[in-house]
């Protein structure tokens, strides 16, 4: 797929906006097309600025729990080789291609955003993988091995999926750099591990520290 399917989507909310292929810092071994900052030469304007807080192309930047946990995965590719893997709230799809690249049998890129199933399509692509794709959380596949998420947790009322991963799947892989205490103990923290979203937000500290864990149904 050509970026320019994702170019047509960033310009839905930012008439200047483009991608371009580039390796995040936190997972350099994963190319991927996502937001050019070179773009940006001069501020926004209010219209622009107003249209890119209404609807933020997430899909467009890899953000650190999404490098950290892909990273970790090609570092430990026994967690997911074989499995069916399904990753929720792909994004740029950084994750999934992680999987994919580290042996899993199968794996399901899952996001409610058109757009960043194009984008973790495209990515696919760029890595030379082959990926699934499902919309909606409730029509996913019957058989899933291990669910994947990174930064999902940005909202309070996302908290319940912790359970809701579990219930889906035997096993649950998940980064975060929000939340400093999930309050779920079958979640056994991995890792903790620096990084920047790609490209760099200049979010606060707290949230380039991002902590992997790893759940048993049962456990």
């Amino acid at each position: 797929m050509a970026p320019e399917r994702l170019n047509e989507h960033l310009r839905k909310t930012l008439s200047r906006g483009r991608v371009a292929e580039t390796r995040p810092a936190g997972c350099p071994g994963i190319p991927l097309y996502l937001f050019d900052p070179a773009v940006l030469e001069g501020p926004l304007s209010h219209d622009e600025a107003q249209a890119v807080v209404a609807e933020p192309a997430y899909w467009s930047f890899c953000w650190a729990s999404g490098q950290v946990l892909a990273r970790w995965i090609l570092e430990h590719p026994g967690v997911v080789r074989g499995k069916v893997i399904l990753d929720f709230g792909t994004g740029s799809g950084v994750v999934a291609v992680a999987a994919a690249l580290a042996g899993a049998a199968r794996v399901i890129a899952c996001d409610l955003d058109p757009a960043a199933l194009d984008a973790a399509a495209a990515n696919a692509v760029l890595n030379g993988v082959s990926l699934d794709y499902c919309n909606d959380w409730h029509r996913r596949p019957e058989r899933i091995d291990l669910v994947t998420a990174a930064d999902v947790l940005y909202d309070p009322d996302n908290r319940p999926l912790l359970d809701v991963f579990l219930s889906a799947a035997p096993e649950v892989l998940l980064a975060d750099s929000r939340v400093r205490d999930l309050g779920n103990n079958c979640y056994v923290k991995q890792a903790v591990i620096e990084a920047r979203t790609w490209p760099d937000l200049n979010e606060f500290e707290e949230f380039n520290r991002v902590r992997i864990y790893r759940a048993k149904a049962g456990g």
